[in-house]
């Protein structure tokens, strides 16, 4: 099976402060996680050029895809980003993980993730969406997506109801299993009729944590997988230190916790979505779906930031086989 994702393309940086006055300078209380418009974010990136960084592909379904492609899988993302050195290596990125690139690239700066690290520590986030939220249904193209068997996409696009709905009867209309990830319980909370319309009509696979799980459902996450099995083919529900619950033809499997205490948990359901789907397009068992998932979550939240490092692939496909086997 072929995986084609579709989300926000942004690039993380990971940027360390010599202290505190960048953050004054473009208006960021501390330890915030704010939306930024053009002007901060420039600010920012010409003070990017003086401190340490460090840069990565970034939004969770490119996330997801890179990491099934680092894997074998073949897979595909649909972004759009601007035309500047960021939209570059992002791209540069993707095709070295193994993922083509389906690029909608307009005039402009590229989105990112900043991630703004003080001297005692304390994260504060500052997230440029730029190009990446005025994708349109328009721009989706059916006989790119038509190459695929299943699309994965980001549940921040929710918000365009419209880009949302075109892009699942597109994939329907394909033949493709449609796998969604809630994103976020705000998100959810704030788009709950859209998502109660188009998730029994169009969803296969469901990704969601416990408390958006809650916010869609209103029952806790022990409740709310029942709720969702009903909605969907395969509904996964993480649960943090407490591993995951998977949900498929009426059995409810336990996929226990994988990997020691988390150093940074960015990317972890990014991971283990990536792994689940990893292994369903290689027709393992839900529960050996399961356990690869969490075999990836627990590598990423092992280290800073939301990329597995390149010498522990070949350590983790030795474990993926032994999973497989």
């Amino acid at each position: 099976m072929k995986t084609i994702g579709l989300g926000n393309a942004l690039v993380d940086v990971l940027l360390r402060l010599d202290s505190d006055e960048v953050l004054k300078e473009v208006g960021i209380e501390k330890g915030a996680m704010d939306l930024i418009d053009r002007n901060k974010m420039l600010v920012i990136r010409k003070a990017r050029q003086q401190l340490e960084s460090n840069t990565a592909p970034g939004g969770s379904v490119s996330n997801s895809m890179r990491a099934m492609a680092r894997l074998g899988a073949h897979t595909g993302y649909i972004g759009k980003t601007g035309t500047d050195e960021l939209s570059d290596f992002y791209e540069e990125e993707l095709r070295k993980a193994g993922v083509t690139p389906h690029l909608i690239k307009v005039p402009g700066e590229t989105g990112s993730s900043t991630v703004l690290i003080s001297p005692d520590g304390e994260r504060t986030m500052a997230t440029y969406l730029g190009p990446a939220a005025d994708l349109v249904a328009d721009e989706l193209q059916e006989d790119i997506i038509c190459k695929y068997n299943c699309i994965y996409i980001e549940g921040y696009l929710i918000v365009n109801g419209s880009l949302l709905r075109r892009a699942m009867e597109l994939a329907k209309q394909c033949g493709l299993l449609v796998a969604l990830d809630l994103a976020n319980f705000h998100v959810v909370r704030g788009n709950r009729e859209l998502l109660h319309e188009l998730v029994p009509k169009y969803v296969d696979i469901l990704f969601c944590n416990e408390s958006e799980a809650e916010a869609y459902t209103g029952q806790p996450a022990r409740e709310a997988i029942l709720t969702l099995s009903k909605e969907v083919q395969i509904a996964i529900v993480t649960l943090g230190k407490e591993g995951a619950l998977i949900a498929a033809e009426g059995q409810v499997t336990v996929i226990p916790v994988s990997g020691g205490k988390p150093v940074d948990t960015t990317g972890a359901g990014d991971h283990f979505a990536a792994g689940f789907l990893y292994g369903f397009t290689r027709n393992a068992t839900i529960e050996q779906s399961g356990r690869i998932g969490s075999l990836l979550a627990g590598n990423i939240i092992d280290v800073i930031g939301a990329k597995i490092p390149d010498e522990r692939w070949e350590q983790i496909k030795l474990k993926v086989n032994e999973i497989l086997a």
